[in-house]
């Protein structure tokens, strides 16, 4: 594969727009009929499921609106094991009770998972070779690879929307203040240390400010009820439309 094709997976524009690009491009250089993009939710570690967030090609109507848990069909196993998996006959696999809704696209499918900072945030999936051949061990190693590209492009964008906001901006720096900056550089890659820094900052300028236990409470049981309303009040995302 040609180097300028791996760069064409580097995040550009918005996050869906950006994985609605790299789900046609993966399909491209796969020969796949069809790819999709599965993201986990921001729940709680024991309550997360993944939706489809892009897509390209056709899809079976049940995968653009499932909601998958892990060992939930086969991206859930994906999702659990951590494994890549290649299926060259999906009718004649011992997983073929778990691709319901699959006529039409093809018998043979791949899923591989995507990580951000060693953590699986997700899964890609291809399937339906164009060629009517079934896909082979070389093609899982370059979704692998693709995966990582993905991964990375997530990440990326992450850390970007984060990095916008001024409070952030300055509580970051305040952290390489108090801190070793090779520490400091490991929260710029990692969103999840970003969003602990940011926490750190909160409270400690609610306390230079003067409140109390009980108002930092308050304040934090604020920022749970503003999350949870959003949750409550938004609505579900619709699957991004085909190139």
């Amino acid at each position: 594969m040609r180097l300028q094709d791996l760069q064409n997976f580097l995040a550009e524009g918005s996050l869906d727009e950006s994985l609605q690009n790299q789900a046609a491009l993966t399909a491209e250089l796969l020969g796949a009929g069809s790819c999709s993009i599965m993201l986990l939710n921001s729940g709680a570690p024991g309550q997360l499921r993944m939706t489809v967030h892009a897509r390209f090609g056709k899809l079976p109507d049940a995968a653009l609106t499932a909601s998958v848990g892990q060992g939930e069909g086969i991206c859930g196993r994906v999702l659990a094991s951590g494994e890549a998996l290649l299926i060259e006959d999906i009718a004649q696999s011992e997983v073929a009770a778990l691709a319901q809704g699959r006529d039409g696209i093809g018998g043979s499918l791949m899923s591989a998972p995507l990580r951000v900072d060693g953590k699986i945030v997700g899964v890609i999936n291809v399937a339906g070779a164009r060629e009517g051949q079934a896909f082979t061990q070389g093609d899982l190693q370059l979704l692998n690879i693709i995966a990582l590209f993905i991964g990375k492009s997530i990440q990326v964008q992450q850390l970007q929307r984060l990095l916008d906001s001024r409070f952030s901006q300055l509580a970051l720096l305040q952290e390489a203040r108090d801190q070793v900056q090779d520490k400091v550089r490991l929260a710029y890659r990692n969103p999840e240390d970003a969003a602990k820094i940011l926490a750190r900052s909160f409270f400690k300028e609610m306390t230079k400010a003067g409140f109390e236990s009980g108002q930092i409470v308050s304040a934090a049981t604020e920022l749970i009820e503003q999350l949870n309303l959003k949750l409550k009040h938004s609505p579900p995302s619709s699957p991004p439309t085909s190139n």
